[in-house]
C-alpha cells in the first residue's frame, strides 16, 4: 500500500494533462495504470509534470494534524473553468465559477462531523481523525486528479510539492456528487480498495458489489424512488402518465424501473421524452409540446433541476398550466425552481421524492459562527461572504493570520484573485457581518438533506476505523499497544474496507445505519410545492418512505389545481360497476371501451376486466352489479294472466250453475226431460267440476295439488265425455228400437244401464289416475335451466307415461263419441241432440290436438296457462254447442218448449 511517508504521486499530473486532447485514449491508460502503474513511483516525474498542469483541483480546507486522515471530493462550484489552450504551450486551467451553496453546507457537515467525533469520548479514543477536502469542480479530470492527490498525498501547491515530502495519504474518500463521478472514482481506486462512500450518487447500477467492490453511499438507490414514484401512481389511480427523463443512465435505469414496478397494475406510459444537457433547448420545446397534445395529465421528470427549468419555461410559454407533476430527488428540493417566478403558475402543486431529511444537532450554532477573519485560508467561505453581504472583505485582515500548511495568505491570496471579480466595485466590509439571523439556504438547517448524508458518511467511515484499530485490551491505545491492534500510521485500505461492509452503529439522533452492500434502506421524504399567500412557492413536507412503506398524509396535499382535489389521468375513465374492459386494438391497456356485462353476469366493481356468471339459483340485477336470488315463478292470481283465467273459470262455474238452476226449476219441460234429464244434470255437474278443476293450475304448486291438478283434470273431463257418449248411445238405442224386430233393444239402455255405463267409464280413468299417482306422482319442481331472473315453479312429470295414458283414455272417449255423434247426426226427430253433440266433439277435439305442441312449446308457467285454456275452450264448448240452444228456447222461445212442438217435423 502506499503509506503517509511515500514521495507524492504526481504522475497523476502526467495522465490528466493529456485528458483535454486524448480524452478517449486516457481511459486506456487509466486501466493499464490500474493493473501496473499505481504500484509504481513515478517520482521522478513531479518535477517537470507539476507545471504542467497549471492550476487543478482546489484545496477547500484541511485541518491540523491528526492520526488518521479522511478524504472529500465535493464540486463546490458548477459553472467549469475556460481552458486556456492555445496548443503552442500547456494547457492553463482557471478557478471555477458559480459556487453551490448546498454543496458547500456538505463541505461544512464533513468538517463538523469530524469535530464532533474527536470530542466523542467512544468513538475512536486516543485517535485524532482529521480531513482534507478537494473541490473537483464536477468535472472528471479534476476528480481524477483530486482522487490521487488524496490517496497518493499530494498537495495542492506545486511549491509545497516541491519542497515537501507530501501530504498524509488518505485511507478512505467521502465523494462522488454524481453517478458517473462515483463510477469513475470506484472504477479507478478499486485495485488500491480504496472505500469510496458517496452522498448523492443514486444510480441503481453502483449496487453492483462485483462491479463495484469498494463502493458505498448514503443515499438509496434511485430503484426506490423509482418504485415509489409508481407507488403514488397506484395509489392515486393515474393510469395514464407522461415521463421526461434525462437521456443518460441516470434517467433510463429510473424509468425502466418505474416500468417494471407497474406492470400488471394497469398504469401505462402515455409517452416518453428523453432530453439531453447537451441540447436542452431543442429537447425542452420537443418535450414541452408533447405534454401539450397529449392527453395525459400527471408527467413523470426524471433528470436535473436545470432540465426540469428549461421545460417548465417552455410549458410556461405557450401556457400548459394544468398538469401534475411528479418529481424526482435530483430537482423535488430545487431552490432555483422555487425561487424562480417565471415558472410559478407551471411548478405549483408538484408531488415529489426527496431525500430523506434531518437535523444534525449543533450544526446551525456552528454554520453562523463562521467567519473569514477566522479562517483566513477559507476562500470559498471569502466567496460566499462576499456574495452574501455584497461587500469586499479586507486581505490585510486575511494576511494577519498565517495558514496551518505552511503557506502564506498571500500567496493563496493571489492564487485566488480571479476568484471574486467584482470584489473592486464592491465596498470594504465592516467586519460586524455575522451570519446570526440570516435566513437563507445556507443558514437552513432545519431539513438537512446532501448535509446530512455527509454527515452520516463522516460517522460511517469513523465507526469502521474505530472497529479496525480497535485493541483487545480496552484500556491501552493504540500507539501502546500496537502489537496487538492496528496503528492509526499503518491503515490498508483492503482492512477498513472489511470493517466497512460490517459497520453498524446509531447515528447521534438515535437512527440504526449499516450497510446493506453498497446501499442503505430506502429512506425518503415526500414533498409539496404549495403557493404561498404572497403568491411564492414553498417546499412542505407531507409524508415519508420507510423502506417500502409509504406514510403520507393526503389531505395536506395542494394539487396543481389549487385544490385538494386528486387529478384524474386516465386514458379512459374507468368502467363502472355492471361493465367490463375491452382493450382497444392496437393501443395500451390503458385505453378500452367500456362493454355492459350480459344478463346473468355481473361486475361489481370499477374497472373490472370480466364479467362473472351467477350461480344457478341467482340472477343478475338490473344494473348487472350484484347477483340476486331468481325470484319464484309460477301462474298467480296476482299477475293478469292468472286473473284472467280466474276470471273465465269462475265465469264457467257461474255460468253452469245458472244453466243448471234453469234445468232444474224447467225440469218438467219437454226441452228438459228430451233426452234423459239426469244425464243433463250429470253432465252439467261434471262441466262444473272441468272449470274448477282450472282454479287448482293456478297458485303455487305444491305436492297435494300437483297431484290434485292432473287428477281433477282426468276424472271431470272423462265423467263429461261419458255422459255425451252415453246420450249418443241412447239416441242412436232410441232410433235403433223403433225399427221392426228391435224392440227389446231399449232395455239394454234403461236409466240404471246409463248410469252404470258413466260410472264404469269413470271408474277406469279413476284406477289410471290411481295407479299413476301412487308409482310416479307429479312434484314441484324449480326449473333452472331457463336462463332469466326468475325460477320456474312447476308441477313436473315424473312419469311422462302416466300423463300421456290419462289424456289418451280421454282422446279415446272423445273420438268414439265423435263418431257415433257423427252416425246419429242425420236422425230425425227434434229430441236428437247429435248434431250438438258432434259440433262439441269436434271442438274439444280440436282443442286438445292443439295443446299438445302447444303445451310441450310453452316453458315455464305458459305451460300451465296452455293447459287451463285447453281446459276453460273444451269446457266453455260443451256448455254452449250442448245447453245454449236449450236454454235460448226454454227462455226465449217458451212457445216452442211443448211437446207438439218438439214432436212435430
Amino acid at each position: 500500500m502506499l503509506s503517509a511517508s511515500s514521495p507524492p504521486m504526481s504522475w497523476a499530473s502526467l495522465l490528466l494533462t493529456a485528458w483535454s486532447s486524448r480524452a478517449p485514449s486516457l481511459l486506456l491508460v487509466v486501466m493499464v495504470s490500474r493493473d501496473v502503474g499505481l504500484r509504481l513511483g513515478l517520482e521522478g516525474v513531479q518535477t517537470s509534470m507539476c507545471s504542467r498542469w497549471g492550476s487543478r483541483v482546489e484545496e477547500f480546507n484541511q485541518g491540523q494534524d491528526g492520526d488518521v486522515v479522511i478524504g472529500g471530493l465535493f464540486n463546490l462550484h458548477y459553472q467549469p473553468p475556460v481552458i486556456d489552450q492555445e496548443f503552442i504551450k500547456p494547457p492553463f486551467y482557471n478557478p471555477c465559477t458559480g459556487l453551490q451553496v448546498e454543496t458547500l453546507k456538505a463541505a461544512y457537515a464533513m468538517e463538523f462531523a469530524v469535530e464532533e467525533i474527536n470530542r466523542n469520548p467512544l468513538i475512536l479514543p486516543g485517535v485524532k481523525l482529521n480531513y482534507r477536502i478537494l473541490d473537483d469542480c464536477g468535472l472528471h479530470p479534476w476528480v481524477l486528479h483530486g482522487a490521487f492527490s488524496l490517496v497518493g498525498g499530494e498537495t495542492e501547491s506545486c511549491e509545497y510539492a516541491l519542497h515537501s515530502s507530501g501530504g498524509p495519504s488518505v485511507p478512505l474518500i467521502i465523494g462522488g456528487a454524481s453517478s458517473t463521478t462515483a463510477i469513475i472514482l470506484s472504477r479507478t481506486l478499486a485495485s488500491l480498495s480504496v472505500p469510496v462512500i458517496s452522498y448523492l450518487a443514486s444510480c441503481p447500477c453502483l449496487s453492483d458489489r462485483h462491479r463495484f467492490p469498494n463502493f458505498f453511499r448514503t443515499i438509496p438507490s434511485d430503484v426506490y424512488q423509482a418504485k415509489t414514484m409508481a407507488r403514488l401512481a397506484i395509489l392515486f389511480n393515474w393510469t395514464w402518465i407522461g415521463a421526461v427523463v434525462a437521456n443518460n443512465d441516470y434517467g433510463r435505469l429510473a424509468i425502466q424501473t418505474f416500468q417494471e414496478e407497474i406492470k400488471g397494475s394497469g398504469v401505462c406510459l402515455a409517452f416518453l421524452e428523453a432530453v439531453s444537457r447537451e441540447n436542452i433547448e431543442e429537447d425542452a420545446k420537443r418535450a414541452a409540446t408533447t405534454v401539450q397534445h397529449s392527453t395525459a395529465r400527471v408527467i413523470l421528470i426524471f433528470t436535473w433541476y436545470t432540465d426540469v427549468r428549461e421545460l417548465f419555461l417552455q410549458l410556461a410559454k405557450i401556457n400548459v398550466t394544468d398538469r401534475q407533476f411528479l418529481a424526482s430527488e435530483a430537482w423535488s428540493t430545487s431552490s432555483d425552481l422555487l425561487q424562480n417566478v417565471a415558472i410559478l403558475n407551471v411548478a405549483s402543486g408538484v408531488l415529489g421524492v426527496a431525500i430523506r431529511s434531518a437535523r444534525i444537532p449543533g450544526f446551525k450554532s456552528f454554520l453562523q459562527d463562521l467567519k473569514p477573519s477566522n479562517r483566513p485560508g477559507d476562500f470559498h467561505l471569502r466567496e460566499f461572504w462576499e456574495k452574501e453581504f455584497e461587500c469586499s472583505l479586507s486581505t490585510t485582515l486575511l494576511n494577519s493570520q498565517p495558514m496551518s500548511d505552511g503557506l502564506t495568505t498571500n500567496n493563496l491570496t493571489a492564487s485566488h484573485a480571479t476568484k471574486s471579480p467584482l470584489s473592486a466595485t464592491l465596498s470594504l466590509c465592516t467586519g460586524r457581518e455575522t451570519l446570526e439571523g440570516v435566513q437563507n439556504i445556507f443558514t437552513d438547517t432545519a431539513h438537512l438533506r446532501a448535509a446530512y448524508n455527509t454527515y452520516l458518511a463522516v460517522y460511517a467511515a469513523a465507526h469502521a476505523l474505530h472497529s479496525l484499530l480497535s485493541c483487545p485490551d480496552k484500556e491501552s491505545s493504540p500507539r501502546n499497544n500496537s502489537s496487538t491492534c492496528s496503528s492509526p500510521y499503518n491503515i490498508t485500505q483492503k482492512e477498513l474496507l472489511e470493517h466497512l461492509n460490517k459497520v453498524n452503529f446509531n447515528t447521534p439522533n438515535g437512527e440504526e445505519f449499516f450497510f446493506q452492500g453498497a446501499d442503505i434502506p430506502a429512506a425518503y421524504d415526500l414533498v409539496n410545492w404549495k403557493t404561498s399567500p404572497d403568491g411564492s412557492l414553498k417546499l412542505v413536507l407531507i409524508g415519508r418512505v420507510d423502506g417500502m412503506k409509504l406514510h403520507l398524509n393526503k389531505t395536506s396535499i395542494q394539487w396543481t389545481t389549487g385544490s385538494n382535489q386528486v387529478p384524474i389521468s386516465v386514458c379512459s375513465e374507468s368502467c363502472p360497476a355492471g361493465t367490463r374492459r375491452a382493450n382497444k386494438k392496437g393501443e395500451p391497456v390503458c385505453c378500452f371501451d367500456c362493454i355492459p356485462c350480459s344478463d346473468g353476469e355481473v361486475s361489481n366493481e370499477t374497472g373490472s376486466h370480466q364479467c362473472r356468471r351467477c350461480p344457478v339459483e341467482f340472477w343478475s340485477n338490473p344494473g348487472n352489479t350484484a347477483c340476486i336470488p331468481r325470484k319464484v315463478d309460477f301462474l298467480s292470481l296476482n299477475e293478469t294472466m292468472g286473473i284472467v283465467l280466474t276470471t273465465g273459470a269462475v265465469s264457467g262455474v257461474v255460468v253452469t250453475t245458472a244453466v243448471f238452476v234453469i234445468f232444474l226449476c224447467y225440469h218438467n219441460t219437454p226441452v228438459v226431460r228430451a233426452n234423459n234429464s239426469e244425464l243433463s244434470f250429470l253432465l252439467l255437474l261434471s262441466l262444473m267440476l272441468c272449470f274448477l278443476c282450472a282454479l287448482v293450475f293456478i297458485g303455487r304448486p305444491s305436492v297435494w295439488s300437483c297431484r290434485l291438478q292432473q287428477a281433477a283434470f282426468g276424472i271431470s273431463f272423462v265423467l263429461c265425455v261419458s255422459c255425451l257418449q252415453v246420450k249418443t248411445i241412447v239416441v242412436l238405442a232410441a232410433f235403433r228400437s223403433a225399427q221392426p224386430g228391435a224392440g227389446g233393444l231399449m232395455k239394454w239402455f234403461g236409466p240404471c244401464q246409463q248410469r252404470g255405463s258413466v260410472c264404469f267409464f269413470t271408474s277406469i280413468q279413476v284406477i289410471i289416475c290411481t295407479i299413476w299417482l301412487s308409482l310416479s306422482p307429479p312434484i314441484p319442481h324449480r326449473d333452472l335451466g331457463f336462463q332469466g331472473s326468475k325460477v320456474n315453479l312447476e308441477c313436473a312429470m315424473s312419469s311422462v307415461v302416466g300423463f300421456a295414458v290419462v289424456l289418451g283414455y280421454i282422446g279415446f272417449l272423445a273420438c268414439l263419441c265423435l263418431l257415433l255423434a257423427f252416425l246419429a247426426r242425420k236422425l230425425p226427430d227434434n229430441f236428437n241432440e247429435a248434431k250438438f253433440i258432434t259440433f262439441s266433439m269436434l271442438i274439444f277435439c280440436a282443442v286438445w290436438v292443439a295443446f299438445v305442441p302447444a303445451y310441450i312449446s310453452s316453458p315455464g308457467k305458459y305451460s300451465v296457462a296452455v293447459e287451463i285454456f285447453a281446459i276453460l275452450a273444451s269446457s266453455y264448448g260443451l256448455l254452449l254447442c250442448i245447453f245454449a240452444p236449450k236454454c235460448f228456447i226454454i227462455l226465449l222461445r217458451p212457445e216452442r218448449n211443448t211437446k207438439k212442438q218438439l214432436m212435430g217435423r
